[in-house]
């Protein structure tokens, strides 16, 4: 149906379809909702929203409610679950099409799912996509600019933001049994004897704009922070601390309540994202000890600081030898410095560092700035071809590059530029020698690369690695 709707649009003068968008957006999401039956009423949805660490969060939440007992699906940026089956990713959109997600959601009621996770995105929620999606749960991991020149300002950024949980007071209220299954309630006595699903609020209290999203209405707000930081919200919610955040080359551990969870997750900040199924499991009268539990079965999560091989064999250093390789989806600033903050402390000979190029058609400013953050951290930056869709690959990398060039790396030496993703890896692979941190960014475990015309070309920078470090160690 999506892929219908928009040959039909390419055919819409561009003024006159500018003109009728927010009333296309709003029928098309009414009509994905109708068509599939309203399946978010059957459902406790929970929304996640932020600039980074959604995905992270939403796996983290799905296998909590999982491991206690509730039936769970999800729509995430990395992995679509209806319940039944998981399977990676292959829209190449975070937010997807109105009635692809109704369409997750019926089939998460058809599974008996209790609970549904939607990852919602500024740009999903300005074209109504979150429209008539009954959610009873919002989540927000945190806000820092990004999508700017999409956007205009930070600012209009945040207030897309922001129409999601304004929209929370217009979804009608929910009543379910105590297995958390949604029940019909026709009657008054029926009402009664059922559990009201209450409208909640989840929010990462140590970020700045914290205040912002707890303002909104909400019948129950919870929020999470570092225990030795002072609060930045006022307002009264059931605060939930953690602390003594401990990283290894294993995971990380933390506490709450005095309880230690350990994460087989590289990164302190996961520990933030962790605290998300923490409230929530709290908010939903799940016992610590069971999210606990929940979590550390957790093994990782694909493309976010994944580990392909530790150690693997290097041809440079011959038998025993090893180097490890870790793949992250981080195509923005923000998202790479807290990558860099982890890898850096742990054990390591040299970081190679296989950057995306920011992808075409993004905000353009970041290229250098991603540069210059791999150039300044990594000993070898090699640059290479992302999602430049109608870009010109070769400038957008050049762009890159240049970032590296002024952090003082040199062309040929320590920066190379290679447009080819496969021989980009290749180049860091052959390269890498004991105890190196090879880093490829970019796509995570995304499923094409997007180019010209609409083009994708399928793609898994995880199954070329591994492709890759078999034909070097056949070639040793």
């Amino acid at each position: 149906m999506d892929k219908f709707l928009h040959i039909i649009k390419r055919y819409i003068p561009h003024k006159l379809f500018k003109a009728l968008q927010p009333a296309y957006h709003w029928l098309l999401a009414a009509l994905a909702a109708a068509w599939h039956g309203w399946p978010s009423d059957k459902l406790i949805v929970i929304g996640v929203t932020g600039t980074t660490g959604k995905t992270t969060s939403i796996y983290l939440m799905a296998k909590m409610l999982s491991a206690a007992g509730y039936k769970t699906g999800f729509t995430s940026t990395a992995i679509f679950s209806d319940g039944k089956n998981e399977w990676l990713n292959d829209k190449k959109m975070t937010m997807t099409g109105r009635f692809f997600t109704q369409k997750m959601l019926k089939r998460m009621v058809k599974n008996n799912c209790q609970y549904a996770l939607v990852e919602t995105t500024s740009q999903g929620i300005e074209q109504y996509r979150h429209r008539f999606i009954n959610y009873d749960i919002l989540v927000f991991t945190g806000l820092y600019p990004e999508h700017i020149e999409a956007h205009g300002s930070f600012e209009k950024y945040k207030l897309a933001k922001g129409e999601l949980f304004k929209h929370l007071k217009k979804c009608r209220t929910k009543y379910a049994d105590d297995k958390k299954r949604i029940v019909k309630t026709d009657s008054g006595f029926k009402k009664i004897e059922s559990n009201r699903v209450k409208k909640i609020t989840i929010v990462n209290a140590d970020d700045q704009q914290a205040e912002y999203f707890l303002s909104f209405w909400a019948e129950e707000k919870w929020g999470y922070k570092v225990k030795s930081q002072k609060s930045k919200v006022k307002s009264q919610i059931n605060l939930v601390e953690y602390g003594k955040i401990k990283n290894n080359n294993q995971g990380i551990k933390f506490e709450v309540n005095e309880t230690e969870i350990e994460l087989n997750l590289l990164g302190e900040y996961n520990a933030a994202n962790a605290m998300n199924a923490v409230s929530l499991g709290l908010s939903q009268g799940i016992n610590l000890e069971k999210i606990k539990i929940g979590l550390e079965k957790i093994k990782g999560v694909p493309g976010r600081m994944e580990l392909i091989t530790s150690p693997q064999p290097s041809p440079s250093k011959g038998e025993g030898a090893g180097f490890t390789v870790i793949v992250d989806y981080a195509f923005e600033p923000e998202a790479l410095k807290k990558i860099y903050n982890t890898i850096l402390k742990l054990e390591h000979n040299k970081i190679i560092h296989v950057s995306g190029s920011a992808g075409g058609g993004r905000d353009v400013a970041r290229r250098p700035k991603l540069g210059a953050l791999a150039g300044k951290q990594a000993d070898i930056v090699i640059v290479t071809n992302e999602d430049p869709y109608d870009d010109d690959p070769k400038i957008i990398i050049d762009q890159v590059a240049a970032g590296a060039a002024d952090a003082g790396k040199a062309v040929n030496q320590n920066l190379f530029k290679i447009e080819d993703r496969r021989e980009a890896i290749k180049k860091a692979l052959s390269l890498a020698q004991t105890d190196d941190i090879v880093l490829i960014t970019g796509k995570g475990c995304e499923q094409a690369i997007c180019v010209a015309e609409g083009k994708k070309i399928k793609w898994d920078d995880r199954e070329v690695v591994k492709e890759e470090l078999k034909k070097l160690e056949k070639n040793k």
